[in-house]
């Protein structure tokens, strides 16, 4: 199969390459990232299919900076909705299949329980509004041949994410405050690569018309973002004190669900995608950032 990687240079596209680099590929893989197709320019998207067809498109490209969603609102609208209308035209036209990377921002986080594919979504924020808008817009133009996954809470060894920022604080500060009442699962962007090549060679995935679906990734486990703060310094040994805040004492441009648990059961059921425990990936991470 040839398959094509948008949004190469992003956490998860690099995840994507590195794995598929590293091991002997039967697929023939093709990455692009925003200079060959701009997921913000109409025209680039639609040239850049005009020459190359693929049979599987994994879209990682995303507007992903939430507090700055809430000031460009239509740039964040082109690329997470608009961009996506045009990627499953396009998909279907070329009878591909589409794999759509989305979000726990889709929810409002009142709920007390673990999210399932089936819940009600009601994004609190710019960011989160357009993702759902490029989830719906997806399942509108393909009933079939398309997939959406939602994750979580991203971080790894590339780009800016979390885990990174936390690291940078704790040598430069000796005392940081993080929000501990927003409880989630964080994901390592490596174990969601993973999953979705694991997904690609899957027999059942590969049947032609199959019915587009939702699916939730993430890591095994409840955390807030003090705790995850707590176990990074643990791991790096940064002396770096953490002390607990809440919500409404960091205000932020964008609203922040309280608590986007996601069930993972039907991607565990369905794919045989093993979820390892986020203690243990986080680890995995951060071994590799001190190599480097």
């Amino acid at each position: 199969m040839k398959i094509l990687v948008i949004g190469a240079n992003g956490q998860l596209g690099k995840s994507i390459q590195k794995i598929v680099s590293g091991a002997k590929q039967n697929n023939e893989f093709v990455f692009v990232g925003r200079g060959e197709l701009d997921l913000s320019k109409k025209e680039s998207i639609a040239s850049y299919f005009d020459n190359n067809n693929f049979d599987v498109i994994i879209n990682c490209g995303a507007y992903t900076a939430v507090d700055k969603a809430e000031e460009e609102q239509n740039l964040t609208n082109q690329v997470n909705h608009l961009a996506i209308t045009q990627l499953a035209g396009i998909a279907k036209e070329q009878k591909a299949k589409l794999i759509h990377i989305s979000t726990d921002y889709v929810f409002d986080g009142t709920g007390n329980k673990p999210y399932k594919e089936t819940d009600k979504t009601n994004p609190i924020n710019v960011y989160g509004k357009t993702k759902l808008a490029g989830e719906k817009v997806l399942q509108e133009i393909m009933s079939t041949n398309a997939m959406i996954i939602r994750t979580s809470w991203v971080y790894s060894e590339y780009g800016n994410n979390f885990v990174k920022t936390m690291l940078r604080l704790g040598k430069e500060r000796n005392e940081i405050n993080v929000v501990s009442d927003q409880i989630g699962s964080p994901t390592y962007a490596t174990d969601l690569a993973k999953a979705i090549l694991k997904i690609i060679d899957n027999r059942d995935y590969q049947d032609k018309d199959r019915a587009t679906e939702i699916y939730h990734h993430s890591n095994k486990g409840e955390i807030s973002w003090y705790d995850f703060t707590k176990e990074i310094f643990k791991l790096a040994k940064t002396d770096c004190k953490v002390s607990p805040i809440t919500t409404e004492q960091y205000p932020t441009p964008a609203k922040r669900p309280r608590n986007t648990l996601m069930s993972k059961d039907k991607i565990i059921e369905e794919f045989s995608v093993e979820i390892l425990d986020w203690k243990k990936s986080l680890e995995a991470c951060i071994t590799i950032l001190k190599e480097q």
